[in-house]
């Protein structure tokens, strides 16, 4: 099945049919996906919608917690404590998103990015959780900071990997994990091609970023967890291996990197 690494399903765009969408996705092949978290107020929609009862049975929901680069200024020990209140539960599988954006630095500058950045990695040592990446216009510091504060021990994602196969190398031999997205299926996504070519197929996890991130055929358009045929398909062609195989190794990664055991039958 399919195992969605990265959305943002409480996003306000899927308010209007939310529900019939996640029951849609088992007949699209999704199986589970796992909700992402940017600040404190995400990060709790993130558990509610992991911990609803509605699906139990139909679809493995998960949650990952933390602050994104944009609300970096946000980090207190307020804020601090709700995230580990909310990482009591079961369904909390990582620390994320969590990273640097150097692009944008309108709401939190470099300075206060790398202040959050290594509390949070801190954080995930403390619980011992692995990390969800973001990372920007930011491959030195961010892979610096994930060195120096250990980060990497309980391993990770490298969330919607933008940086050279060399720079993703580094990341794999540190024990993180690669994220796949709609950008290898688009005519200007060389670089992420090369990247899924050079690195071996157990380093790499699926995500869609929903709703952002479309595949082509459908980019510009709501992205969503069934799109990631299209991914699937794009990332058998580059490993010359069947979309089966593509499904059933990157189902097992998804599992590894969060410690999630396959649910019986």
């Amino acid at each position: 099945m399919i195992f969605d690494t990265h959305t943002h399903l409480n996003d306000a765009c899927f308010d209007p049919d939310r529900e019939e969408l996640l029951r849609q996705l088992p007949a699209r092949g999704v199986g589970a996906f796992t909700e992402i978290g940017y600040d404190l107020p995400s990060s709790e929609r993130a558990r509610a919608l992991a911990e609803a009862p509605a699906w139990e049975g139909t679809l493995e929901i998960y949650a990952a917690i933390g602050l994104h680069p944009d609300s970096a200024e946000t980090v207190s020990e307020e804020t601090l404590s709700g995230l580990c209140r909310l990482a009591a539960s079961p369904k909390v599988v990582a620390i994320g998103e969590i990273g640097l954006d150097y692009h944008y630095t309108d709401s939190a500058g470099p300075e206060a990015q790398r202040r959050c950045y290594t509390e949070m990695l801190h954080l995930g040592r403390e619980l011992g959780l692995p990390v969800v990446l973001h990372s920007r216009d930011a491959a030195k510091d961010t892979y610096e900071l994930l060195v120096r504060n250990k980060g990497y021990e309980n391993g990770g994602i490298v969330h919607c990997f933008s940086y050279s196969p060399e720079v993703a190398e580094q990341y794999v031999k540190l024990g993180m994990h690669i994220g796949v997205g709609g950008v290898l299926t688009f005519p200007n996504g060389r670089r992420l091609k090369e990247v899924a070519a050079r690195i071996p197929l157990s380093s790499i996890v699926l995500e869609t970023d929903c709703p952002y991130m479309a595949p082509t055929p459908l980019r510009g358009s709501r992205n969503e967890p069934g799109n990631l045929c299209y991914v699937i398909e794009e990332l058998a062609r580059i490993k010359g291996v069947s979309s089966e195989e593509v499904l059933r190794i990157t189902e097992e990664n998804a599992r590894r990197v969060y410690r999630i055991s396959r649910s019986p039958a």
